[in-house]
């Protein structure tokens, strides 16, 4: 008897932490976010850092504009080295330069979303003024292109379980960069140290991490003078992240062993 009296007292306290955890999670709490790295995050394609490959395959991407003073000029350069890049775009910088979104895509390159108003995610963001960065970011794009962006990059690289959850269900892939290939152009570290950077650690499948607007300064612009010959000598081609993508697949299909 003693047993079954000690049995039945473990069950009704188990029913009484599972009445429990029900109200809190009702009254608007949710359980604390499980942490995955980025290991796990690979593995389910749900965030991108990298794509690495057999083909000589680049993929430049410029965050934080655009920007009257050097976007522009990296247009410039761009088509000059017949390159392709992704643009990570600020919402509220598209509506001050839309005629730079349109040249971007009439050029043949990529829009991502990189929300309204440069956006860092913290914790305590509430998914709701999350999520509404980026809508509000897209309904300009689409407004202004008629055409919805699928990439998203969170200003950063600030991410969580959360974040991943929301840009998922608004039918957007995280891209970050790759590690080696953080240029930290933003700080203004010269024109050799944002190029070196770039071209010492140059693999296939890079993401590399640029912006076309650090307010006050050219650096960026600079140091493509020296990337984009030096990197097509080499035999780099400089595609889109979609692009990268894309010749990923395309190889692992081709690698598949056909079954009979």
């Amino acid at each position: 008897m003693a047993k079954n009296g000690r049995r039945g007292s473990v069950s009704a306290w188990k029913r009484i932490v599972s009445v429990l955890l029900s109200l809190i999670v009702l009254s608007g709490f949710a359980y604390p976010a499980q942490k995955h790295d980025r290991t796990f995050y690979e593995k389910t394609g749900e965030i991108i850092w990298e794509v690495p490959q057999q083909e000589k395959k680049i993929a430049l991407t410029f965050d934080d504009g655009p920007s009257e003073e050097t976007t522009g000029q990296i247009l410039d350069l761009l088509k000059e080295y017949h390159a392709k890049a992704t643009f990570f775009v600020v919402g509220n910088r598209v509506m001050e330069y839309p005629d730079m979104v349109k040249r971007e895509l009439s050029e043949g390159h990529e829009i991502g979303n990189h929300t309204f108003s440069h956006y860092y995610l913290r914790n305590s963001t509430k998914s709701l003024t999350f999520q509404n960065e980026i809508l509000n970011t897209e309904k300009v794009l689409v407004e202004l292109t008629g055409m919805k962006p699928h990439l998203f990059r969170p200003p950063g690289g600030y991410y969580n379980e959360q974040m991943v959850h929301d840009t998922k269900k608004l039918g957007y892939t995280t891209i970050l960069w790759s590690w080696h290939q953080d240029t930290n152009d933003w700080r203004r570290p010269g024109v050799r140290s944002i190029s070196k950077k770039v071209i010492t650690n140059a693999r296939n499948g890079d993401i590399v991490l640029l912006h076309d607007y650090v307010p006050g300064s050219n650096q960026t612009v600079k140091a493509l003078k020296v990337i984009l010959p030096e990197l097509t000598k080499e035999g780099f081609q400089f595609v889109t992240v979609s692009e990268l993508i894309s010749s990923k697949q395309e190889e692992g299909a081709r690698n598949q062993i056909p079954l009979y």
